[in-house]
């Protein structure tokens, strides 16, 4: 089968008007985003994309969990198709691209190839995977993870955010939940374009990143108990300080994330101090250790690690300590020959390239359990990103995009 030609390429233009339009959907306080996952600004930009997608003629399916999957159809019934996508919704003080460039990027290949008349003998299906982002409803790429069979979807349901108010119930109430049982799609390929979310590719100066494999990672909740109590009046001796264990734990993740250099990172994102009182040392420290590797047997030596220090410095000061893992996967590898694909993409289109690994998560982590997965990098500014100031350039998409385009003609096989 003969690979696409170097002339072909997406609009730049309209894929970014797309991005700007998506963008006016739960904006932000500062340019970005707080378009969380099962809000009337979730539901919102999902009815938006419907309609491009309706409009680009393609055909709507939603399962259970609410993850959207619109159809090219090809020209064999039978084929497996080739799915591209991501996830639209934001974190609270999220950016604009983060995700949404894998969604309309999948969109935005589809409208092209309908301008330019291309057939493909395999289906091609653009999907909005549920809730990836994990801020309202823990764990992150929950929708994906039930997809791939990994998290059931009774303990999905149930999931309750910050107001007590669950995933079911809330999917339910925006109006999608779908009918198709969840998981039951048969993938040929997978492709997934996102913003790098890291620094490396702006710094060397390079367009596209082959990302070659994923971090593992572990969220482990810990839980320390010690004894409200006068900041003032108690005599430091006396003092059961889950705060001062907080602090301790925080150290020790940074030493053992160092010492386990290259190739590890860990630290701590959210903390919940109660009661929260200048005067008033806390009774409860609750916070998450996040830890993540590309190496499995670094990843598991940091947690055993982590969690009997923790222990040993909550029992030298009087605090309980209690741990739940709330989110976890392995290290990935992607699926060499795809990852080929995007090599050889880039390289015909002319654009500069890097093999990267991705530190952060995504629905292609999952998806590569249960289909040949790869993804695609573009750079941001800064490496800045969960954050209202992330930024890209229309050329940075647009390259991304082109080396999707091609990479998805060449696996879903161009009909002459």
């Amino acid at each position: 089968m003969p690979a696409p030609g170097e002339n072909l390429r997406i609009s730049s233009e309209r894929l970014w008007a797309s991005l700007a339009d998506m963008a006016r959907i739960g904006p932000g306080v500062a340019g970005g985003n707080n378009r969380q996952t099962l809000t009337d600004a979730d539901n919102e930009g999902r009815h938006l994309f419907r309609s491009w997608a309706v409009a680009a003629g393609m055909e709507m399916g939603v399962d259970r969990m609410g993850n959207m999957f619109f159809t090219r159809p090809g020209t064999d019934p039978d084929a497996l198709p080739v799915y591209i996508g991501s996830h639209l919704d934001t974190q609270p003080t999220g950016g604009r691209y983060d995700g949404v460039l894998g969604v309309l990027g999948g969109l935005e290949a589809v409208r092209t190839m309908n301008d330019l008349g291309i057939r493909t003998r395999r289906p091609i299906v653009v999907v909005n995977w549920t809730n990836e982002e994990g801020a309202r409803f823990a764990p992150a790429m929950l929708a994906s993870g039930v997809f791939a069979g990994v998290i059931d979807e009774d303990f999905a349901y149930a999931r309750r955010d910050a107001q007590g108010k669950s995933f079911g119930e809330e999917l339910g109430r925006i109006g999608w939940i779908g009918g198709e049982e969840t998981g039951a799609r048969k993938i040929h390929a997978y492709f997934e374009l996102h913003i790098e979310q890291g620094p490396i590719l702006e710094a060397a100066g390079r367009d596209i990143g082959v990302v070659t494999h994923g971090q593992g990672l572990w969220w482990l909740e810990f839980t320390l108990t010690g004894r409200d109590a006068h900041t003032g009046s108690t005599p430091m001796a006396m003092r059961r300080n889950a705060g001062l264990a907080m602090a301790r734990i925080f150290e020790m993740v940074q030493t053992v994330a160092m010492e386990n250099q290259p190739d590890a990172v860990g630290g701590v994102g959210q903390v919940t101090f109660s009661p929260n009182s200048r005067n008033v040392l806390p009774g409860q420290v609750v916070f998450t250790v996040d830890i993540r590797s590309v190496d499995q047997a670094k990843l598991d030596r940091m947690r055993a690690r982590i969690e009997a220090e923790a222990a040993a410095i909550c029992e030298a000061l009087g605090v309980g300590c209690a741990v739940e893992p709330v989110g976890h996967f392995d290290p990935v590898t992607f699926t060499p020959e795809l990852v080929g694909r995007v090599r050889t993409a880039a390289e015909r289109l002319g654009y500069s390239h890097l093999d990267v690994v991705s530190g952060a998560g995504h629905d292609a982590c999952w998806i590569a359990r249960v289909a040949p997965t790869t993804m695609i990098f573009c750079p941001c500014e800064g490496g800045l990103s969960h954050n209202e100031a992330e930024a890209i350039t229309p050329e940075w998409a647009a390259a991304g995009t082109d080396v999707l385009l091609h990479a998805v003609l060449e696996t879903a096989e161009v009909v002459a």
